[in-house]
């Protein structure tokens, strides 16, 4: 039995869809990191497996990252999942839901599959629920050392772990050169997300990503909801944020109990089989 894939963006964040009743093999980390791979695999950001059974939701959903980590949650990625379920014709113009082992989520595919709304769950800055190491606190205004420079950050999760480093100007070069530092650094024991954000007024802010298990990235929903949290918890922003990323923009909406709305487009770019002789 052939695999079968099927390929989307969300602002330049590729995935692969694979589904569980058209896969050819195992699964394992070998696989994900080949089938990932840009030079050796058709390459992507993760691989998204689904639908699965689940008794939590409508449709149960695995993510993978590109090194074959699994990750509880993508914002982009459920953005891309739901998408796919519409042009498969299990979903139409009405709220499902989407289990994954970070949480389950709600989703309303619009413009004919061209966006989704998802309904994120709720931000927390709780040590203990990210997790970091240390006393439990909410973390906010901590100060680190990554390849000698001081640095603000807060951290917080979405149904995986994010840290938002807070700066007054965002660069790749600097999200490639400390986010690898930082995402390993030993007071997150699960490995973290990355953001590097400036606050560019009430309502926009702007982010430089570097992902766990993934590297830079050119946007991330789940990044974008984590920053926006940060955003508001400080005061910086109101409850209506859009996030400008390298890949494009997200709208975000932050409720008083930080449940958090993410909102943005979904591309499909091609489906197909995959061959064996790649895994040889």
């Amino acid at each position: 039995m052939v695999t079968r894939f099927y390929k989307y963006h969300a602002l330049g964040n590729d995935y692969l869809v694979l589904n569980p009743s058209e896969l050819g093999g195992e699964l394992d980390a070998f696989r994900i990191q080949r089938i990932c791979h840009r030079n050796f695999g058709v390459g992507s950001d993760g691989i998204l497996l689904g639908p699965l059974e689940t008794k939590e939701g409508d449709f149960g959903l695995r993510i993978f990252n590109p090194d074959g980590s699994e990750a509880e949650k993508s914002g982009n990625g459920l953005r891309i999942f739901s998408r796919y379920l519409w042009d498969q014709s299990l979903v139409k113009e009405k709220a499902f839901t989407v289990m994954t082992p970070g949480g389950r989520v709600e989703s309303v595919v619009k413009d004919e599959g061209r966006t989704v709304t998802v309904q994120m769950g709720q931000a927390s800055f709780d040590s203990t629920r990210i997790p970091v190491k240390g006393e439990p606190r909410d973390v906010l205004n901590e100060t680190m050392t990554a390849a000698g420079k001081e640095l603000r950050f807060c951290a917080t999760t979405v149904g995986n772990p994010h840290c938002v480093v807070l700066r007054e100007d965002v660069s790749e070069e600097e999200a490639r050169r400390l986010g690898p530092l930082i995402e390993k650094d030993p007071r997150f024991p699960n490995r973290t997300n990355v953001q590097f954000m400036k606050v560019l007024d009430r309502s926009h802010i702007q982010l430089e990503i570097w992902e766990r298990g993934a590297g830079y990235t050119l946007a991330s929903g789940s990044s974008s909801s984590a920053a926006a949290a940060v955003a508001y918890q400080l005061g910086l922003c109101g409850g209506q944020i859009t996030v400008r990323m390298p890949g494009g923009e997200l709208d975000i909406r932050i409720s008083e109990d930080f449940s958090i709305q993410m909102t943005g487009p979904v591309t499909k770019i091609a489906e197909g089989t995959l061959s064996p002789e790649m895994f040889e």
